[in-house]
């Protein structure tokens, strides 16, 4: 049978790596001065990574070194699919949690707390931009401490696990930043603890960009960052830390400006395999799993040609960019083979084709064009859609075709519609491949185009070691895909499962599938698919448990990941008041902040004077009694398809592959991490 012919199309969004100044999750201000600035006293960061899910708590002292009382409103990135679960004020030295509820009636309550000059806060989430917290009030000389709490499943991609705490700022939303200005300083104490507790075994853990953070092996692995401590970092260690103890300063106050990354590599050759994180308090209750597939390693290298499509933006807004860009592109062209071929598209108010149809990649050609991007002055506005619409044209079914957009993400002319954008990939047959770089990105824009085309995407900080980011692209790219995946469940009555569609599946990549289950027993679990048009089928079975009490969290993951399928709908197709109110039913039940519902803590009184019901504290009770039993005890294995694998093969690894040359491709997208380091070296000569 032929093999299906795979187009790729590679979005590179560069709006944060080419933006000016770096802006930081803090304390906000008007930018006129017309109130005076607080400040961060502490900032304790404190991970848990187990059972496949991450647990962050960050815990902030606020002070008023005035003479009024104040309003403190901290903004920080949304986490990477985050569900936030505990919002906490100290009130006359007692923590006191909150509750959720709709967005407005939380700001109402909040407000008339406020006005009353009672203690309260609240959490709310911006879109997919930032999460805000407002408390009221830090009183006049004194301290206000709080505490956030949210939750993210971990993924391992090709046997690398990967953590973002993020604080830089993405800078997309320019009316809030042009009437706020944020105090990103820890004044006295910054600290971040992350433990990563593990039943499989983990090689080495490591921070890039952070030469203070310690790194060892105790129970697991555990990283610290610490503001009083300059500590040398080691990385790629089985056991031994170094540290260089130095008391800091106040010149040196920590600052709250850099995402911080770590990483985590499996030992080789681990069994592709299937684990289950389950919740089920008693029998005759509905149980809540997780199941994580992480596939063997058994899709074939593609030894194809290739076509390269390259979209450029040469809008007013790439101004100052434009000439990196070009250099970049005169790389990835270079680095071609004879056999390939390309195309140039350029877009500003519109778009046009610079080479009138596929070019052989010779070196006469490749110079030629080379000297016409080159040549390019930027103007006008951005009109993304028909660029893109212009690069997809004339793609040919009998090759394999990499179309490579490269743009600042600022989308202001012509159509900008998301459900356009949709119509527009799905009516080509192109895989397409994110790389969503920054806080605050539109990731909604971009992994909605993902899952259209059935692709992947991959989202890129800063503080992130970029080249390996690329290699684990790269083994995608450069492998077969599973397609039209789908996972069946036979055996026991199973309901609510999402993803309810998968679609591709590539070299590397984990599955995680949400559920509820009633009863308890063996059951057939199925995933399924096609590779180059032909079937491939994996089956195991196992039990799902009676009784599971471990993991409480998985109903909130469930509930979060069940509320992301239904925002993504709508961003696609626009707003129902059906999903809309699902989703604010599932936020006020499960405890979490959404586009529809927030977090407003004050005091008991208040929470009876309003009528709220507690229910978030029962909750937070049950997950703090779970917390504290797995913290006392060491890390399980939830594998599951120990008596019948569901794989033959070990899964995908890092180790002794992916390496080579990186092709046109590679090359181009190694221009944001040039990019960023030229803008680093600017900022660091000016003192």
């Amino acid at each position: 049978m032929l093999n299906r012919i795979l187009k790729l199309l590679f979005v590179s969004t560069l709006s944060l790596l080419f933006m000016g100044p770096v802006h930081a999750a803090g304390l906000l201000q008007p930018s006129d001065g017309s109130l005076p600035a607080l400040e961060i006293k502490q900032h304790k960061v404190k991970v848990t990574i187990e059972d496949s899910y991450a647990v962050t708590q960050v815990d902030q002292v606020f002070t008023n070194p005035h003479s009024q009382d104040l309003e403190a409103i901290y903004s920080f990135p949304v986490p990477e699919h985050a569900a936030v679960a505990e919002f906490t004020m100290w009130i006359d030295g007692k923590p006191v949690s909150g509750e959720v509820l709709e967005k407005e009636e939380a700001r109402r309550v909040y407000e008339e707390e406020k006005s009353a000059g009672r203690d309260a806060g609240i959490t709310e989430k911006d879109s997919y931009k930032t999460f805000d917290i407002r408390v009221y009030p830090v009183r006049a000389g004194q301290d206000t401490k709080i505490r956030l709490v949210y939750l993210q499943s971990v993924h391992m991609d090709t046997g690398i696990g990967r953590y973002v705490y993020p604080l830089e700022e993405g800078g997309v939303d320019e009316e809030k930043l042009a009437f706020w200005t944020a105090n990103e300083k820890v004044l006295e104490k910054f600290s971040f603890d992350l433990h990563l507790k593990n039943a499989y075994p983990v090689e080495a853990l490591r921070l890039p960009n952070q030469p203070q953070a310690v790194v060892r092996q105790e129970d697991g692995w555990k990283a610290s960052i610490n503001s009083s401590v300059a500590s040398t970092a080691v990385e790629e260690n089985k056991g031994s830390a170094q540290t260089n103890i130095q008391p800091v300063t106040a010149a040196h106050a920590y600052t709250l400006d850099k995402d911080i990354v770590v990483y985590w590599r499996q030992a080789k050759g681990l069994p592709g395999s299937v684990y289950l994180v389950a919740y089920k308090p008693e029998s005759a209750k509905r149980g809540t799993f997780m199941m994580v597939v992480t596939p063997g390693d058994d899709l074939q290298p593609i030894r194809q040609g290739s076509d390269w499509v390259f979209v450029l933006d040469v809008s007013g807004s790439m101004q100052g960019k434009y000439t990196s860009l070009a250099e970049g592109v005169t790389k990835a062209m270079t680095a071609m083979r004879p056999n390939d071929r390309f195309r140039i598209v350029l877009f500003n108010n519109r778009s046009s084709e610079v080479t009138n149809g596929y070019v052989i990649a010779s070196k006469e050609n490749v110079k030629r064009y080379i000297a016409k991007v080159e040549a390019i002055k930027p103007d006008n506005g951005t009109n993304l859609y028909a660029g893109l619409r212009e690069g997809l044209d004339n793609i040919e079914a009998d090759r394999t075709t990499s179309v490579v957009l490269v743009t600042d993400g600022v989308a202001n002319v012509g159509i900008t519609a998301q459900k356009d954008f949709l119509k527009l990939v799905k009516k080509k047959d192109v895989r397409l491949f994110t790389f969503i770089m920054g806080n605050s990105a539109n990731r909604p824009l971009l992994e909605a185009l993902t899952r259209a085309s059935h692709g992947f995407a991959l989202n890129i900080s800063n503080s992130d070691d970029i080249v390996g980011q690329l290699l684990l692209a790269k083994s995608k790219v450069t492998h077969q895909a599973l397609h039209d995946a789908k996972i069946r469940i036979k055996g026991l009555k199973t309901s609510d499962i999402e993803p309810q569609t998968i679609g591709s599946v590539y070299r590397g990549q984990q599955l995680v599938i949400f559920g509820h289950y009633r009863g308890s027993g063996e059951a057939d679990v199925i995933f399924e698919g096609k590779v180059s048009g032909q079937d491939k089928r994996y089956q195991t079975r196992f039990v799902f448990p009676d009784i599971a009490k471990r993991n409480p969290e998985i109903e909130r993951l469930w509930a979060y990941a069940t509320i992301e399928i239904m925002i993504s709908e709508m961003e696609d197709f626009g707003e129902k008041a059906d999903l809309k109110q699902a989703v604010t039913d599932l936020g006020i039940e499960y405890g979490l902040v959404t586009d529809y519902t927030s977090m407003v803590v004050m005091s008991e009184d208040s929470f009876t004077r309003h009528g709220i019901n507690r229910t978030n504290r029962e909750r937070l009770a049950i997950e703090h009694t779970a917390q504290k039993s797995r913290a006392t005890t060491s890390a399980v294995s939830n594998r599951v398809d120990h008596a019948k694998p569901m794989f033959s093969q070990p899964r995908a690894s890092t180790h002794g592959g992916g390496g080579g040359d990186f092709g046109p491709l590679g090359v181009l997208l190694l221009v944001p991490l040039a990019i960023r380091m030229m803008q680093n070296r600017k900022r660091s000569s000016v003192v």
